[in-house]
This record gives structure tokens, sequence and C-alpha cells, in this order.
């Protein structure tokens, strides 16, 4: 079941990423917070790397700077 796992992350970061690039987010964590709202059950390990924090981050910034 590990492809089926690692879909299921993939996914929760695409959604982590959408969330992010709409600019209602100023961080990670904030979008972690929706994702867990949103009813993803795997968003801290989605977001548990420290490359996808910083992604997650840069989108942030990248959106609330339009």
């Amino acid at each position: 079941m590990i492809h089926g796992d690692d879909r299921g992350l993939q996914a929760a970061r695409a959604r982590a990423y959408a969330l992010a690039e709409t600019g209602q987010f100023d961080n990670s964590h904030a979008v972690q917070q929706a994702l867990i709202a949103e009813g993803w059950p795997n968003a801290g390990l989605a977001l548990g790397s420290d490359y996808a924090r910083k992604a997650v981050g840069e989108r942030c910034r990248a959106a609330k700077a339009h």
C-alpha cells in the first residue's frame, strides 16, 4: 500500500499548494490547519518535510504579494 500512501500524500500536498496560492494564508502552519479542517487525515505527514513547508510558505508569500 505504499503507492496508495504516496498518492494520498501527493494529493494533500497539491491541495496545500492550491490553498497557499489563494492568498488567504500567512504560512504553512495555517495551510496545514485548513487541510485538517477540510478532513485531510494526512495533512501533518504531507507537510512534514522542510521542503514541503518551505514550498507552501513561498506560495503563501507570493500570493500575498499580488
